[in-house]
């Protein structure tokens, strides 16, 4: 039952299945909940698994589709991008991530290698005419989902006392 990223063929695929298993872990935080659960904020931070599987998503496609490809995306304003809005739901966001998820799969796996660079916008917390490769990019995103998956098991265990174990099985268990 434990989640154990399988050993590397390479440093892409690696990296890929390092973010695939985090993403996992907040596709778990949401399962089985209803969306006033989802919406729920019952620890002492303002956020919920529906908007932390809602940043995570949006972060992913802007590095991916915005940062690495320079493809323009709409915007929402920052304190929306942290919360479900009205006419939004667990469900579509977890189809969307599944979209991003693909996205970014094609795009990295497109790439000559990983050394590929990006411009960084700017923006005050990055430094002027900053660049990052996909490498870098790839290892920010895993690190980035991997600390909101961490907030995902708290929260979820906070509204129902739901753990990331009884989760996997859970998943595991609705999938047979």
């Amino acid at each position: 039952m434990v989640v154990l990223v399988a050993a590397e063929s390479s440093e892409r695929e690696g990296l890929l299945a390092f973010l695939e298993a985090h993403r996992g872990a907040v596709r778990r935080s949401v399962h089985g909940l209803t969306e006033e659960q989802a919406r729920a904020t019952p620890s002492a931070s303002s956020l919920s698994l529906g908007g932390l599987l809602k940043h995570v998503t949006t972060c992913e496609q802007h590095w991916i589709e915005s940062i690495l490809t320079g493809r323009e995306l709409p915007q929402q304003p920052w304190e929306d991008q942290h919360r479900l809005l009205d006419g939004e739901s667990v469900a579509g966001w977890l189809k969307q991530y599944e979209a991003v998820a693909a996205e970014t799969e094609r795009v990295i796996r497109a790439l000559p290698d990983l050394e590929v660079d990006a411009a960084l916008p700017e923006a005050p917390w990055f430094p002027p005419n900053s660049r990052r490769t996909a490498r870098w990019i790839l290892t920010h995103l895993c690190t980035e989902v991997a600390r909101h998956a961490g907030h995902a098991d708290i929260i979820r265990e906070s509204l129902d006392g739901s753990t990331a174990l009884a989760l996997v099985a859970a998943v595991e268990r609705d999938r047979a």
